[in-house]
C-alpha cells in the first residue's frame, strides 16, 4: 500500500465540536502504518491527548496550510478563507457542487493551488449509495428541536448534549396537546432519525418519500403542525413550500426544520429563507399571523457530538485503511471534483 499521510484538523467554526476520526479509530488507522497528524483543538469533543495516547502526531491548530504536500486534509465543514491557493487533498464537506453561492471561489482556490476537493457529500458505492454520513443524527436533531419549539421548550441558545439528556427534554408532557406532525424523506438516514426522535416525543408523524413527493399534495402538507424536511435533491424538483404558501389562508404549518439546509442551491426544496439560522439564534420568525417559525440549522449533528462522531468515524474508517484515489469510493470523489470544477469553466493547474 502507497504510505498515507492523514491530517486531522481543527475545525474553525466555533460551533463544530465534531470529528470525522474518534481516538479509537485513529488507533486503527495507526496500526494499519497510516500516518496520522492530528490539530490541537480545545472544542473536539475528544481531547487532543486521546489521540496522542494511540500514537498520532500531534500539530497547532491551523498548521495544516504548511503540512507535507503528501499529506491528506481531513476535516468535516468549511475551511477558513485563506490560503487563496489550496495546495493539498482536502476532505470534508465542500458544499461546492450545486451552484452553492460560494462554490465557485471555493473550487478556484484548489485551482490556483493544484490541490482537489474529495468531498465527503460524494464518498459512495458503486450503486451511489453514501458510505459516511451524518444524516441519522441530523434527522433526530432536526426533528428534536422542531418539536421543543413548538412545545415552548426550546433554548434561545443551543448547546452540545447527549443523547440521554436530549431525550429527557423530548418525554412528552400529559399536558401537550396533540402534535401533527410530517417527514417529507422518511425512508432514508435523515428521516429515520427524525422519525425515532418524534417517537420519543410521543408523536406518530405523517412520512411521505419519493412516491408523495411526485405528485405533492401541498394542501395536505400545510395541514399539519410543524414540517421536518429530510429530503437531499440532487436533480430539480418542484419546492415543497413557497413563499406564497406562508400566506395561504387557513394554514396550519407553524414550525419548519430543514434538516438538508440547500439555502442558495436552485436545488432547494424550501425555497423560503436566504440563511441558516444557528445555535445563539435557533429559530427565525418568517410570518407573524399566524406564526411561520423556520429552524435550518446546518450542522446539526454537532450538538450530540459524541455519538454522531463515532457513528460517523466507524463508517468512514473502512475507506480511509483503503485510501487511494486511483479508483475506488475516492476516484469516484476525485472525478466528480474534477468535473464540477469543468462545469464551472475553471481549469485546474
Amino acid at each position: 500500500m502507497t504510505a498515507v499521510h492523514l491530517w486531522l484538523r481543527h475545525e474553525p467554526r466555533p460551533t463544530e465540536r465534531r470529528t470525522p476520526v474518534v481516538p479509537a479509530d485513529a488507533r486503527r488507522l495507526i496500526e494499519h502504518g497510516i500516518t496520522l497528524t492530528v490539530e490541537d483543538s480545545p472544542q473536539r469533543i475528544f481531547p487532543t491527548g486521546e489521540y496522542e495516547a494511540v500514537g498520532a502526531q500531534v500539530a497547532p491548530a491551523g498548521s495544516w496550510v504548511a503540512a507535507p504536500d503528501d499529506a491528506v486534509i481531513l476535516g468535516l465543514k468549511e475551511l477558513p478563507d485563506d490560503p487563496d491557493e489550496l495546495t493539498h487533498r482536502h476532505i470534508f464537506f465542500g458544499h461546492a457542487y450545486k451552484q452553492q453561492p460560494d462554490a465557485e471561489a471555493l473550487l478556484t482556490r484548489f485551482a490556483a493551488g493544484g490541490g482537489a476537493l474529495l468531498d465527503l457529500e460524494y464518498l459512495v458505492d458503486d450503486t451511489g449509495r453514501r458510505l459516511a454520513a451524518f444524516g441519522y443524527w441530523a434527522g433526530y436533531l432536526g426533528a428534536a428541536l422542531a418539536v421543543l419549539h413548538h412545545r415552548g421548550r426550546l433554548a434561545a441558545e443551543l448547546t452540545p448534549t447527549d443523547e440521554k439528556a436530549l431525550g429527557e427534554l423530548l418525554s412528552p408532557d400529559s399536558g401537550d396537546r396533540d402534535i401533527s406532525a410530517l417527514v417529507i424523506g422518511a425512508l432514508g438516514r435523515s428521516g429515520r432519525g427524525a422519525r425515532d426522535a418524534l417517537a420519543a416525543a410521543g408523536i406518530s408523524p405523517t412520512t411521505w418519500d419519493l412516491a408523495e413527493t411526485q405528485d405533492l399534495d401541498r394542501d395536505a402538507l400545510l395541514a399539519h403542525d410543524l414540517l421536518v424536511n429530510c429530503v437531499l435533491a440532487t436533480s430539480p424538483v418542484p419546492p415543497f413550500v413557497r413563499p406564497q404558501d406562508l400566506d395561504a389562508p387557513g394554514r396550519r404549518l407553524r414550525t419548519v426544520s430543514d434538516v438538508t439546509c440547500d439555502v442558495g442551491s436552485p436545488l432547494n426544496v424550501l425555497p423560503v429563507y436566504d440563511r441558516t439560522t444557528e445555535w445563539a439564534d435557533p429559530v427565525r420568525r418568517l410570518r407573524d399571523e399566524p406564526p411561520f417559525d423556520l429552524i435550518a440549522i446546518d450542522n446539526l449533528p454537532s450538538l450530540l457530538p459524541l455519538e454522531s462522531s463515532t457513528d460517523f468515524s466507524a463508517s468512514l474508517l473502512p475507506q480511509l485503511l483503503d485510501f487511494r484515489t486511483d479508483s475506488g469510493p475516492w476516484g469516484r470523489c476525485l472525478a466528480r471534483f474534477a468535473s464540477a470544477s469543468r462545469e464551472l469553466g475553471i481549469k485546474q493547474g
